[in-house]
C-alpha cells in the first residue's frame, strides 16, 4: 500500500510516490519549529535515496535559519549519541528500519538524545497534518544570519568510548574471537568494523558498504538470513552478528550456523549483565517472557513498558533500569544512550562468551525457551474495546492489563496473551507465548475465535 504512515516518532513511506523531499521538509518544519535554539543532526542508514532526504531537510532548516550537522550514513542509535555529543536541540535519522528498499523514513530525536516520546511526537504530527509549521523561535543560531550545514567527519569515536567504557575491552581483547558482521549494506558497519577491531576480534564483514544495496531482505530473520548462516560455520566463527539498516535490532547466529534470533539477544545480554550488576529490568509487553525469568531468578524488579521504544525508555526512566529493550534485537543499556543500539547488543555478547569462555550455543540453550505463536483478526475500530472486554471475559482465569490493547497472563503457567489494534489496518494482532508452539497456537485460535 502507497500511504504515508505517520506515528509518534516519525514516518515512512515509498519514496518518489507517499513519501517525496516535500514531504520531508514539511515534516522536518513541524518538527523543529517547536525546537529551542540550536543545532540540529542528520544521520541517514544508508539508503540510496537517502542523500536526497537529508538534502531536503538540511535546505528547508537551513533556510528557516537553522544550523545543521550532516553526519551522513550512521546508525540510529549513533544518531542519539551525536545529538548530545554535539549538544543539538535534537535529530533526525532517515530510515525505515527493516522494510523493503523502496521504503524511507524519518525518525525523530530529542535533546536527550532518544526518539522523542508519543506525546511530544503526537504534536508534531497534528502540526505536520494541519500544514502548520510554528514561528521559529529567533536567538543565537536561528534567524540571525544565514544558517549553514557543516559536515561530521568523524561520527564514531563518542559512541566508541561509551561502549569501551561499558565492558572490560582487555578481557575480550584477550580471547580474539572470530566473529561475522552482516550490515548487509546498511549503517551498521560504519561502527561495527571499528568497535570489533578495537575488540581484538578477527572481523569478516558481509554488506560493509552503507549503499543501501541489500544481498538479502533488510529484516534480520532465519528466512531472510539462510544465505548468511553457513558462512559463521566457514569462517569458524565464534558469533554471527546480523544487523537491520539502521542498527538498533541484532539478531544472533550461533557457532554451529544456527539462527539464534532476535528474541534471544536482549535475554542473552539481560543474564550476563545481571549475573555481575544486579538491577531494574524493563521489556515492553509483546517480549517474550524469558526476559522476565532471567530478571526473578536474580531476584530483581521486571517491568513491562507498552509498545515502543518511547515507552520502553519512558519506563526505565521511571524505575532506574540497567538495560532494557525489546524482543525484535533492541538492547536498550543507558549506559550508552537510550535508543537500542546494536552495537553494546555485540559487545554484551562477547563479554558473555569471555566471562563463561563458552561457545555461544551452550549460553543460549541455558536460557529460558518459550513459543511465540503471532496472527491477525479483521476487527473495525469502533468493535476493537468490545472485542477486548469479550476476551478478559472468556479467560478469567488470567490476569488482564490495558496498558497496551490486552494482555492477559498466566503466571502460574508461564503463558501470555497479548491482542492490539493495529495502527494502519482495521485488523488487530495477537501475540500469544507459551511453553510449546502447539499451546501457544491454541490460545491464539482461541482469542480469535472469541473475537471473531
Amino acid at each position: 500500500m502507497d500511504e504515508l504512515i505517520i506515528s509518534v516518532s516519525g514516518l515512512r513511506g515509498i519514496v518518489g510516490q507517499s513519501l517525496t523531499a516535500e514531504v520531508a521538509a514539511r515534516y522536518a518544519l513541524a518538527f523543529a519549529g517547536a525546537l529551542p535554539p540550536g543545532p540540529i543532526v542528520i544521520t541517514r542508514d544508508g539508503r540510496s535515496h537517502g542523500p536526497m532526504l537529508a538534502e531536503a531537510i538540511a535546505a528547508a532548516l537551513t533556510a528557516a535559519g537553522r544550523p545543521v550537522l550532516d553526519a551522513g550514513p550512521a546508525a540510529t542509535p549513533t544518531t542519539g549519541i551525536l545529538v548530545r555529543a554535539e549538544q543539538c536541540v535534537g535529530g533526525f535519522q532517515i530510515s525505515a528500519s527493516h522494510n523493503p528498499p523502496e521504503y524511507n523514513g524519518i525518525k525523530l530525536f530529542s535533546a536527550e538524545g532518544r526518539v522523542i516520546p508519543a506525546e511530544a511526537g503526537e504534536a508534531v504530527r497534528q502540526r505536520y497534518l494541519a500544514g502548520e509549521a510554528p514561528a521559529a523561535p529567533r536567538g543565537p543560531g536561528i534567524g540571525e544570519e544565514p544558517a549553514t550545514v557543516e559536515t561530521l567527519h568523524n561520527t564514531v569515536t563518542a559512541h566508541l568510548m561509551a561502549i569501551e567504557d561499558a565492558v572490560d575491552v582487555d578481557l575480550i581483547r584477550s580471547k580474539r574471537f572470530r566473529v561475522l558482521l552482516d550490515a548487509n549494506h546498511g549503517a551498521g558497519a560504519v561502527l561495527g568494523r571499528p568497535l570489533l577491531e578495537v575488540l581484538g576480534c578477527e572481523v569478516t564483514v558481509l554488506g560493509a558498504e552503507p549503499d543501501g544495496q541489500f544481498a538479502h531482505t533488510p529484516e534480520p530473520t532465519a528466512e531472510n538470513l539462510s544465505s548468511v548462516l553457513p558462512k559463521v560455520t566457514e569462517l569458524g566463527a565464534a558469533v554471527g552478528f546480523c544487523q537491520d539498516p539502521d542498527a538498533d535490532r541484532l539478531a544472533l547466529i550461533d557457532e554451529t550456523g544456527r539462527y539464534v534470533g532476535e528474541e534471544y539477544t536482549l535475554a542473552l545480554c539481560v543474564e550476563h549483565l545481571l549475573s555481575r550488576d544486579p538491577g531494574p529490568v524493563v521489556t515492553n509487553c509483546s517480549t517474550s517472557r524469558m526476559t522476565q525469568d532471567i530478571a526473578e531468578r536474580h531476584a530483581v524488579a521486571f517491568h513491562h513498558s507498552a509498545v515502543g521504544e518511547a515507552n520502553v525508555v519512558n519506563k526505565m526512566n521511571e524505575v532506574q533500569a540497567i538495560i532494557g529493550g525489546e524482543g525484535n534485537g533492541g538492547v536498550i543499556d543507558p549506559r550508552i544512550g537510550p535508543v537500542r543500539d546494536s552495537f553494546i547488543g555485540m559487545a554484551l555478547t562477547l563479554e558473555a562468551l569471555a566471562t563463561r569462555d563458552e561457545p555461544l550455543s551452550k549460553l543460549i540453550d541455558e536460557l529460558p525457551r518459550y513459543a511465540i505463536h503471532k496472527a491477525k483478526v479483521t476487527v473495525t475500530r469502533d468493535k476493537i474495546p468490545a472485542a477486548l472486554d469479550a476476551l478478559a471475559a472468556h479467560f478469567t482465569d488470567a490476569a488482564a492489563d490495558r496498558t497496551d490493547g490486552l494482555r492477559l497472563d498466566w503466571q502460574d503457567e508461564k503463558k501470555w496473551l497479548l491482542v492490539r489494534a493495529s495502527n494502519t489496518e482495521p485488523i488487530v494482532r495477537i501475540f500469544c507465548e507459551a511453553a510449546t508452539a502447539e499451546e501457544a497456537k491454541q490460545v491464539a485460535d482461541e482469542a480469535a475465535s472469541v473475537m471473531g
